[in-house]
């Protein structure tokens, strides 16, 4: 009998959960396992150098680390059900959902999850296996977490915001996904899977931000549910195989889109330009990794602004790699393809994506490194 995979995360981990959906629809053999068990310390940890999830350990013994790259770790061996449309413009949007997903639900994630804590107290506790201890080790992961919201731009002017945006976030995704069952049709993308993380994990599990997705957004609801499923899930929708034809992008699809540069075009733009800099003045060597500590994923801080607010966020090197697999579908569009994206991000505040760059990383042994262009 072959062995299954094993996914090393938890059910309430935002990363975990775009890899745990993609592996169900995928119909691979896997077991879940949580970071908390003596195998992960002892046997991943030594291997990927820290402590983190989600992480995939395949039948061979060979270790996959991070959602994205677990889903690509299965796309290569040949998945059932890719999740890369076959169309420009989709595989386009479907990186640029990825990366939104990925990067710019951060703030509101980790704001519901944490900001209303006191009043949501026993999901969490029991979320994260807090005892009664005060001292418990579980406890301290948790205010790591909380010591996060700062960086993340959360702070008492941006609150209102973080809110208001959230709110119009669900409205523009429940006008599209009140009609179609998937972000691009009848199968997920990886643009659903990198939504799925932190609407299901965060915003759709704990229960103040949960409840306001089922108050006002039941087909976003209805599409977590369905993500979750090992099959398509669409007993309830008319019949739908595949892409939406002729790789068409519905206006509430473009919608979308100019809801996510309102949230994110200002920051990502201050973010990119930081990094530039940072590179140009450390010159790093090809492959060398891009902090001295793995573990220290923030390499600093930038002014910015949120919804006209000014503001101050830290910058990831991780933000690079997954702005740089949306460049790379970005620049595979010629002639009116490309100048409908040029014209969809200009006017939707996400002009940065594109724009001329040294600065790149690659992930290399599980962490970002260096590369040159």
């Amino acid at each position: 009998m072959t062995r299954p995979h094993i996914l090393y995360g938890l059910p309430h981990s935002l990363y975990t959960g775009p890899a745990r959906a993609y592996l169900r629809k995928s119909g691979v053999a896997f077991v879940e396992r949580s970071a908390r068990e003596p195998e992960f310390r002892q046997q991943v940890m030594p291997a990927i150098g820290r402590s983190i999830i989600p992480v995939l350990v395949t039948p061979e013994g060979q270790i996959v680390q991070d959602s994205v790259d677990i889903i690509d770790h299965v796309e290569a061996a040949g998945a059932a059900l890719s999740a890369y449309p076959d169309r420009p413009r989709q595989l386009f949007l479907a990186h640029l959902f990825q990366l939104f997903g990925s990067q710019g639900l951060l703030r509101a994630a980790m704001h519901y999850r944490w900001s209303y804590y006191d009043v949501q107290r026993a999901f969490l506790d029991h979320a994260f296996g807090v005892s009664g201890a005060e001292d418990d080790p579980s406890r301290g992961a948790m205010r790591k977490m909380q010591s996060y919201l700062p960086g993340l731009g959360v702070r008492p002017d941006t609150i209102p915001l973080i809110e208001q945006g959230y709110h119009d976030l669900l409205a523009a995704l429940e006008a599209h996904l009140s009609v179609h069952p998937y972000l691009l049709g009848g199968r997920p993308s990886i643009g659903d899977y990198g939504l799925f993380g932190p609407l299901f994990a965060h915003l759709g599990r704990d229960p103040v931000p949960a409840d306001i997705m089922k108050r006002q957004a039941p087909s976003v609801f209805r599409w977590i549910e369905r993500l979750h499923a090992p099959d398509l899930d669409i007993p309830d929708m008319p019949a739908a195989d595949g892409w939406l034809a002729g790789d068409a992008v519905p206006e509430t699809l473009e919608a979308l889109v100019a809801e996510m540069g309102a949230e994110m075009g200002a920051e990502l733009a201050a973010k990119l330009a930081w990094l530039e800099d940072h590179y140009q003045r450390l010159a790093p060597a090809d492959g060398e990794p891009v902090s001295a500590k793995p573990h220290q994923r923030t390499l600093g801080v930038t002014p910015s602004r949120y919804r006209g607010v000014p503001d101050e966020v830290g910058v990831q090197p991780y933000l690079l790699y997954m702005v740089q697999r949306t460049e790379t579908a970005l620049g595979a569009l010629a002639g009116a393809d490309r100048v409908w994206a040029d014209d969809l991000l200009a006017r939707s505040g996400l002009g940065a994506l594109g724009e001329p760059r040294q600065a790149r990383v690659d992930r290399r042994n599980h962490i970002e490194v260096w590369a040159r262009p």
